[in-house]
């Protein structure tokens, strides 16, 4: 009876011991779980906010640059009356526009198709990360290269691209887009960016002048690369830009589930649609 007793005992003791081992298994795995989930959390939160920060320190310092080139005490200017014979003569600036027109997308790249390969490939096989400002400064995979070949000869710069898996690598895409029309169109070419969030907008701030070289002071409200948070403000401004003589390239954001009409008149606009295969959330997608 002893002996059968300490038997019971001992099975008894071997299956408490089972549990413990078990229960102690799930703890480990509940606190790695907590662990993770508390440093994705976390992440994700610093990473808003950073975009945020980028998006208003730069915001701030193009209002200041802004007010600095505003003329306070203006003059008033009498202008004589023009002649009657110079009536319907067109103006000097009239002219000057005039004598700029941009040829069409399809047609110039048509035209430039040697060349843009050739800096393509530059891009893929030749990285120069330290390079002058708007040109690409990292590296360059295939995927990369083929998307945008893609976008300059079969859509002519207009039209949408599937997205990749990360907004950092749909940004990689646009920047060489940008860099290739920099060294075609120089400082005519302005860059126009539409994300409706300030904390998307603080990430092509940073990804822009990551990936092109690029400062501050090259964003702004006539000049480099403008940010904007909803399209009519952005068709306004580039439709001033043409205007002007100027070539606006407009760039949608993949967030963007609604994009207006009135941005797809311009000769060149890229947007990013998401993949149906692999549709991104606001919180992996970074």
């Amino acid at each position: 009876m002893v002996r059968q007793g300490l038997r019971e005992l001992e099975q008894q003791r071997g299956a408490l011991q089972r549990e413990i081992d078990q229960l102690e298994r799930r703890k480990a795995k509940l606190e790695e779980e907590m662990r993770s989930s508390f440093a994705g959390s976390s992440q994700d939160i610093a990473i808003r906010v950073q975009g945020f920060k980028d998006y208003l320190v730069g915001s701030l310092q193009d209002l200041a640059t802004a007010a600095e080139q505003i003329n306070l005490v203006s003059s008033p200017m009498i202008e004589p009356p023009a002649p009657v014979s110079d009536m319907n003569r067109p103006s000097a600036s009239e002219t000057s526009v005039d004598n700029t027109v941009i040829p069409l997308a399809a047609q110039r790249f048509a035209e430039q198709r040697d060349r843009i390969h050739s800096l393509l490939d530059q891009y893929r096989t030749r990285p120069d990360y330290y390079g002058p400002p708007w040109q690409l400064r990292r590296t360059f995979e295939p995927i990369h290269a083929e998307r945008t070949a893609n976008w300059f000869f079969t859509q002519g710069g207009r039209g949408a691209i599937k997205s990749m898996t990360s907004r950092l690598q749909n940004v990689l895409v646009a920047s060489a887009a940008i860099s290739c029309l920099y060294a075609l169109y120089d400082r005519r070419l302005c860059v126009l960016v539409l994300a409706t969030t300030p904390e998307r907008l603080g990430e092509w701030r940073r990804w822009l002048q990551d990936c092109l070289g690029i400062a501050r002071a090259d964003f702004g409200t006539n000049r480099g690369v403008m940010l904007f948070e909803s399209a009519e403000p952005m068709a306004q401004r580039a439709e001033r830009l043409m205007d002007s003589g100027r070539l606006p390239f407009l760039i949608m954001d993949e967030a963007e589930s609604q994009v207006s009409l009135s941005l797809l008149q311009y000769p060149l606009w890229l947007g990013f649609a998401p993949d149906p295969a692999n549709p991104p959330t606001d919180y992996d997608y970074y």
